[in-house]
């Protein structure tokens, strides 16, 4: 059991804790969550003894073992199946012991304490944390130097969950993880037989693996029972009810003050007023718990294009003379939300950066909108902001003619207020700079917005912002990210990248995360033909809504664009022989356009049938 009690800490000055307390019984997945920057990660430093109480005591069972991932592993020439191994110190130090020790009495020690904590089939069990985390088995074999930082991140990851020690503290696991590894560690964490606390912005994570949260706020820590969900309404409910006893209290308060102004200065009812003015002193204000606002993001709207905005034809991509993707037959209209799936190493960053014009075509056809502009975020972007220059900075140079205020303003519609408008990058958070790079890749109101991992060290409320700003964006969106929740509320199309190359996957993202962790299983998982019916939830009725909804808006709107193509066409001007070529042009794009209204009407018909059946149903 972790006991917290009446802990107080500051840092430069700043209270993060005062008189915090919390008890987590044995065995608990705890989630803790709270706004970046009220101390989570402190906390954890706190727990493990890296940092000095002010007051208060955080009590352990003794000979407890803590482990987190602090740092990733070491390039070293050691194997990663061996480094794994290596975490579990006492069994390497038992094995070390078992060719060397000479006393029998000694040697049967070793050999049956090597049998209490099963150290034969040690090998089998990292090999399978390993695989689970992205790793086969050839690549278990090969030394640490041989992968790059964020691989041997995972590692480190996969050698903390061997260890097994009694409380297991991560920060921010699934930040290095693609949604394959991130998907498998939260069965891994469900079944983990010790005391777990997660520090994670991932409400599927926090869902699926935990049984409590643990929120951090105003310098106090409450424990709520149940999973995030079930933490987010019933935070709603006390939000509502503070903010109804502080109106309240306000009412009361002005009544009282009324009460006092007319009659303090008249002699018959001074008496009355002073006992009221006493009352007025001894209220002790209430006030709604803080609350993160919900910072919005604010894409610009780019013009309508006629579609498609991007067609590829046999298209084959890689680097140099490597092939990395073949046989590519893909079509983007500008309202497509497309989420691209599959395992890291796959293709799915070869693909997004063929797509937004960074890598060129090796073989096929590749068709593009005149004037198409493509915005691009990947993590990497945000490491190469300059790091001693301001937000505000990085904007004058991309908008040299506008007026600062502009500046301010764009920023301030990604949440960078004035303080950080005006902080060095190398001294934002993670959430901040992250921002800010995606405030660069919308800055020219694109047409198509790739975004990879667009969610790393932003909080459950920006992640909330980030989808209701892409649900209003009107432009195309390729979606990679390990965020379950992210994509289900994003994307409607689901690609798979995977033996070199890109398919539509045939099911949901529920069907694909339970082919995922069938992962004996070879073949892919199939929606059946004719699935068992069964009464719809009102949650199902009301996606199947918003989809004819969709649906509709998108036919009226093809629909538009075609009477407006077909004045252009009516145009005597057009046919005159000059103008071959533009007629040429025009009569492509509206040959385009049917298809495309062909295409939506059929979608629109296919939504409109299974609401009529979902319905029917109900």
């Amino acid at each position: 059991m972790l006991r917290i009690q009446d802990i107080t800490y500051a840092v430069e000055g700043r209270p993060l804790f005062e008189g915090a307390s919390a008890t987590i019984p044995t065995g608990h997945k705890v989630g803790l969550v709270g706004r970046n920057g009220t101390g989570k990660t402190t906390l954890f430093r706190l727990i493990r003894g890296e940092l000095a109480l002010e007051s208060g005591a955080i009590a352990l069972p003794s000979r407890a073992r803590i482990g987190g991932v602090a740092q990733e592993a070491p390039a070293s020439d050691v194997s990663l199946l061996d480094t794994v191994l290596a975490a579990d110190t006492e069994r390497a130090a038992l094995m070390q012991e078992a060719e060397t020790a000479l006393d029998s009495v000694r040697i049967a020690e070793v050999q049956t304490r090597l049998a209490d904590i099963d150290a034969w089939s040690a090998p089998a069990r990292a090999a399978s944390i390993l695989k689970g985390l992205g790793f086969d088995d050839d690549e278990q074999l090969r030394p640490c130097s041989d992968f790059s930082g964020g691989w041997r991140m995972r590692v480190a990851l996969a050698a903390v969950l061997f260890a097994q020690p009694d409380l297991l503290l991560l920060d921010e696991p699934t930040n290095y993880l693609d949604l394959e590894g991130a998907l498998w560690l939260e069965t891994y964490l469900a079944k983990y037989p010790h005391t777990v606390i997660i520090i994670s912005h991932d409400r599927g994570l926090l869902n699926r693996a935990v049984g409590s949260i643990l929120h951090l706020e105003d310098r106090k820590l409450a424990l709520y029972q149940g999973p995030y969900d079930q933490f987010a309404r019933q935070r709603a409910e006390k939000l509502a009810q503070a903010e109804a006893m502080a109106k309240k209290q306000e009412a009361r308060r002005a009544h009282l003050q009324s009460y006092v102004d007319r009659f303090r200065y008249k002699a018959d009812k001074a008496k009355q007023a002073q006992s009221r003015l006493k009352a007025l002193a001894r209220m002790q204000p209430i006030s709604s718990p803080q609350e993160a606002a919900l910072r919005a993001f604010s894409f610009p709207s780019p013009e309508e294009m006629s579609p498609p905005i991007i067609a590829l034809e046999g298209g084959v991509t890689g680097y140099g003379e490597t092939e990395v993707l073949r046989r590519l037959n893909l079509r983007i209209d500008q309202d497509d939300r497309i989420a691209l799936l599959g395992k890291n190493g796959q293709g799915k960053s070869t693909l997004s950066k063929l797509l937004s014009d960074r890598l060129p075509l090796m073989a096929g056809k590749v068709t593009r909108s005149s004037k198409l502009r493509i915005g691009y975020f990947a993590q990497h972007q945000v490491d190469e902001l300059h790091v001693d220059e301001t937000p505000l900075d990085h904007l004058r140079r991309l908008r040299p003619e506008e007026a600062p205020a502009k500046l301010r303003a764009r920023l301030a519609g990604f949440g960078l207020l004035a303080d950080q408008a005006d902080t060095v990058v190398g001294r934002l958070s993670g959430g901040q700079k992250a921002r800010l790079s995606l405030l660069i890749a919308t800055i020219d109101a694109p047409h198509m917005l790739i975004l990879d991992e667009p969610t790393n060290h932003l909080d459950i409320e920006s992640r909330e912002a980030l989808v209701e700003a892409l649900t209003d964006y009107s432009g195309a969106v390729i979606l990679v990210s390990h965020d379950m929740h992210l994509l289900s509320l994003v994307a409607d199309r689901l690609w798979l990248v995977s033996d070199g190359t890109v398919k539509s996957f045939d099911g949901d993202l529920d069907a694909y995360r339970g082919f995922l962790l069938a992962r004996d299983k070879p073949q892919a998982p199939k929606v059946p033909a004719t699935p068992k019916p069964k009464r719809p939830a009102r949650e199902a009725l009301l996606a199947l809504r918003a989809d004819l909804r969709k649906a509709e808006e998108r036919v009226e709107k093809l629909t538009d664009m075609h009477d407006k193509l077909s004045a252009k066409l009516a145009d005597p001007s057009l046919y005159e022989d000059d103008k071959r070529g533009d007629l040429e042009l025009w009569n492509r794009k509206y040959a385009e356009l049917t298809e495309a209204m062909e295409r939506a009407e059929g979608l629109w018909l296919e939504a409109q049938e299974k609401l009529d059946a979902a319905e029917g149903a109900a």
